[in-house]
């Protein structure tokens, strides 16, 4: 129970975000909007409110933004199909641009949870380098070897990566000093160390910071991962997942806490921005690549066609996710 429950939860919540980004912004454009659905299926709740239909479906798979004119021609002036290339490529582009907010929202949650490492000092292990040094609780590390230090994790790396006398200059009492410090290799990590641990801070400012760090990496990751995939310098099978999968995962997270609940769902919802932006058919980054077309030839490809493609690779999505759904039962 608590496995499905979560699963439904991150995912409702990843698809209402995605589709709140398309949603908001077609509004903003003054396109009219039918109605803002998650789910898919049967309806198990709805409230009309002005001319858009707000409604919850019995399937969590998904979500949808129905607009006028967005799958068909028409002529009303509010319709999607009548809006200038830049205004409905804002409205694409807005649904993944979501996922990468949202998960930058809930690293900040994550950090200001935990707090972040610092680079003062909170203690310092007796009989370490550190200690030897002259090293005392409350100084702040400034320096290593004439390199600013910014962060923890930076602190950590030129540690761990050194070889031989460090040159620390460190902050006391509002005054610099500079101490010669020799890391010590920890037999049971395979690291060097010197025997420091950080004061840990909880602010907003650092918080946000850090977020965008992290999606920043982890979108550079996994677009390196789909790079790799692409020029076969690895194995797809085996590290790609369906719906049966995620459930699990999200299961596992579960079961550790709400800390690792949040970080997974921030990972997926980077997950689901980048897929979505891939230049496939069905998917937003297909919708895009045809009106960036449109762009270039200075007209329409005609919307009956862009229609017909995106029907083939919604098909081929599905057939590849039944594919999915039948690999992860076998796993």
């Amino acid at each position: 129970m608590l496995t499905a429950i979560s699963f439904i939860v991150v995912f409702a919540m990843l698809v209402f975000f995605h589709e709140l980004g398309h949603f908001a912004v077609a509004k903003w454009n003054g396109i009219l909007v039918h109605e803002f659905s998650i789910g898919m299926g049967p309806q198990i709740f709805s409230k009309k409110k002005g001319e858009t239909l707000y409604s919850l479906r019995a399937f969590p798979v998904g979500g949808y933004v129905k607009m006028e004119g967005e799958t068909e021609a028409s002529e009303n002036p509010r319709a999607f199909n009548r809006q200038n290339p830049l205004a409905r490529l804002s409205v694409i582009f807005a649904g993944p641009f979501m996922n990468f907010v949202l998960s930058t929202v809930l690293f900040v949650i994550l950090f200001m949870m935990v707090g972040m490492a610092t680079t003062t000092i909170d203690a310092v292990q007796s009989d370490s380098p550190a200690m030897e040094a002259g090293i005392m609780a409350g100084d702040k590390i400034v320096s290593i070897n004439d390199e600013t230090i910014k962060t923890w994790d930076q602190l950590v790396t030129i540690i761990g990566s050194s070889d031989g006398l460090l040159t620390v200059e460190i902050e006391r009492d509002h005054a610099r000093q500079t101490l010669q410090i020799l890391p010590k290799l920890d037999e049971e990590t395979g690291r060097k160390l010197i025997g420091i641990t950080p004061t840990i801070e909880k602010k907003i400012t650092g918080a946000i910071g850090e977020s965008v760090k992290q999606v920043y990496y982890l979108t550079k990751g996994i677009f390196d991962f789909l790079a790799d995939k692409i020029s076969g310098a690895g194995q797809v099978e085996g590290e790609l997942v369906g719906p049966v999968g995620m459930v699990k995962i999200v299961g596992e997270a579960a079961k550790l806490g709400v800390l690792n609940l949040l970080m997974l769902a921030a990972y997926f919802s980077i997950n689901l921005g980048i897929i979505n932006l891939l230049p496939l058919p069905a998917l937003d980054g297909g919708r895009i690549v045809f009106i960036l077309i449109e762009l270039v030839r200075g007209k329409p490809i005609d919307q009956e066609k862009e229609g017909f493609v995106h029907t083939i690779g919604f098909v081929l999505l599905m057939l590849f996710m039944v594919y999915m759904i039948f690999r992860d039962i076998g796993m």
